[in-house]
């Protein structure tokens, strides 16, 4: 969905819900049968002083009994036909707003979360991930209970007072005068202290994400938390960041309940004074007690139509600040996308060919500092090139820049003839497998982390590609076999099992290229020869790129390339680089004691 620009609108203001409007426009016709129970309900309740007025001055007058009975039944029974309206129109007021609010927050949370998934690395080399979800769970939840909610209670009560004023204006229009004054004299100041209220609602919604953040970052550590056994300072930490967001909540509540005082107090002083001249006037014989009860009740309704949107104005300040937030999220633009006329990608057999010219980048976040410099690399295709260096020599920033998580500042590169930049993203990723170093296993059972790398396998394909990857023997001895959940990041596999699972998965995706990053690095020697065995089978008739530090791993490649400080320094085959006492050979000699 589209978003509108909120850049000139004060930072939580009620304006910025205006984002919202793209989520509610589908639901106009939904909108439209909310507004008219909504109307129709406001006006049941105006209805009502009227019926009481009739009660008691056609009800409880003077005459005959019988009459005055009969009068009084028929009274009762219209009250009763009014409360029966206001319950029926209420009831499919909470319906239609209460579906509302649950579809368009379900809506607006798959925008987000669709985004957010789409956005290059380096949107999360400054975004925390626990900031991102506390928007997804925090921000729109505030939402919801505005649009499902406090914005109808706040239109209904907007709609009885204004109702409740206007009745009051002709039945006593010179006092009703003087009393609008002293509400205009009551607005001002609200909305001067407002832009308080609206500040802390931002900053305590930030300082909750500040608390997501820190809880997301050390969950997803706790095996090295608790290995330096630092539970206590994480909890301190936490604590902390909690007892920030508690002092800023508190501050926005002392500010939100003076606010809502002030309206209170200062409004119910206008009407009462409004209520002690009504009084004067039935005490003069201007007015009927009947007149006087129907002013008494619709100075209520106005007392609690203000009160109540005071309230509504502060849930409206909050819900804002979360609307600024998300639509903060939804206006990020990812420097990496798909071309608007693609290059259709052309069909390869037997492995792509990889062509680098020139290539020069650097990192957002270390833009002084080039991961790669004038780096060229033609590979042929099912060629297997293996890359080894130092530590930060560059190499997995190819395995990036060919997956086009970024673009290069210089340079091009190529897969099977055409830019990466000129493929849709779709296309050129569906071309790359990847094992990575470490690998990433889902919350669901063997077979569907499989399947992960071609959602549309059979079962029988899955199998295949796990038998080929030498991973269907222990994956049967699992206690439901294929159907076996495998926990939180893996966490029932060995470090082992959870690479033969990546390099299946890789298989079934049966790409023209595949990338191995660190395949083998943290395995012991045992699974390591198990792991390396499924890599040969899956490198056949493919196109390979090999990053390791292990040179054991790469001695059987075609190529292997050296890169230090981003530079393309040797190339050749093992026995070449060892014979030319260069970097390589000295890393060889580390290894292999040569």
């Amino acid at each position: 969905m589209a978003t509108s620009s909120l850049s000139n609108v004060p930072k939580g203001a009620p304006r910025s819900l205006s984002g919202l409007l793209p989520f509610l426009r589908p639901y106009r016709g939904r909108i439209g049968i909310a507004m008219f129970f909504l109307v129709m309900a406001a006006v049941a309740t105006l209805v009502f002083p009227l019926a009481l007025r009739g009660l008691i001055d056609g009800g409880l007058g003077a005459g005959d009994k019988g009459q005055q009975l009969m009068a009084l039944r028929t009274h009762f029974f219209e009250l009763f036909a009014v409360a029966a309206a206001l319950g029926l129109f209420s009831a499919g007021r909470f319906y239609m707003v209460s579906w509302l609010g649950e579809r368009v927050t379900a809506d607006l949370r798959n925008a987000v979360y669709s985004h957010v998934v789409r956005q290059s690395p380096e949107f999360f080399e400054t975004t925390q991930t626990g900031e991102v979800l506390s928007r997804l769970t925090g921000d729109t939840t505030l939402v919801q209970t505005v649009v499902g909610s406090s914005l109808s209670m706040g239109l209904r009560n907007a709609v009885m007072g204004v109702g409740a004023l206007g009745m009051l204006v002709v039945t006593n229009p010179y006092l009703m005068v003087q009393v609008l004054g002293g509400l205009v004299l009551i607005v001002l100041p609200t909305v001067w202290f407002g832009r308080r209220v609206r500040k802390l609602s931002r900053a305590s919604q930030d300082r909750v994400a500040d608390s997501s953040a820190i809880a997301a970052e050390v969950l997803n550590a706790i095996p090295v938390v608790q290995s330096y056994t630092a539970e206590a300072r994480e909890t301190a930490r936490f604590d902390e960041s909690t007892t920030n967001a508690f002092n800023t909540a508190v501050r926005r509540s002392k500010a939100r309940s003076v606010l809502v005082a002030f309206i209170i107090i200062a409004t119910s002083a206008s009407l009462l004074w409004g209520l002690y001249e009504g009084t004067q006037a039935v005490m003069r014989g201007e007015i009927s007690a009947g007149h006087l009860g129907q002013t008494v009740v619709y100075v209520i309704i106005l007392a609690s139509a203000t009160a109540v949107l005071g309230e509504v104005y502060g849930d409206l300040l909050r819900a804002a600040g979360a609307t600024e937030r998300l639509m903060e999220l939804l206006e990020t633009r990812s420097r990496v996308t798909s071309p608007s006329n693609p290059v259709p990608a052309p069909v390869v057999r037997s492995g792509s060919a990889i062509n680098f010219k020139a290539v020069t980048f650097h990192y957002p976040s270390r833009p002084v500092q080039a991961a790669l410099t004038d780096f060229s690399l033609s590979v042929a295709p099912g060629e297997t090139v293996a890359i080894v260096g130092p530590s930060g020599a560059g190499k997995s920033t190819v395995f990036q820049l060919l997956l086009r998580f970024y673009d290069p500042a210089l340079g091009s590169i190529e897969l099977d003839g055409v830019r990466t930049a000129d493929m849709a993203l779709h296309d050129l990723r569906q071309r790359i497998g990847i094992v990575p170093q470490d690998a990433v296993i889902f919350s669901t059972s063997a077979l569907e982390n499989i399947r992960y790398g071609k959602p549309q396998a059979s079962d029988d394909e899955v199998k295949a590609a796990a038998q080929a990857a030498f991973a269907h023997d222990f994956i049967t001895a699992l206690p439901e076999g294929y159907a076996t959940f495998l926990g939180e990041r893996g966490v029932r596999l060995s470090g082992g099992q959870r690479q033969r699972i990546a390099i299946a998965r890789a298989m079934l995706k049966n790409p023209p290229l595949l990338l191995l990053d660190e395949a083998t690095s943290a395995l012991d020697a045992e699974s390591e020869r198990m792991v390396q065995a499924a890599l040969e089978s899956a490198m056949k008739e493919r196109t390979t790129l090999v990053v390791a530090h292990r040179l054991a791993t790469v001695q059987k490649a075609n190529r292997i390339l050296v890169l230090d400080h981003g530079r393309l320094v040797e190339q050749g085959t093992h026995a070449e680089l060892v014979e030319r006492g260069g970097i390589y050979a000295r890393l060889a000699a580390l290894q292999f004691n040569v």
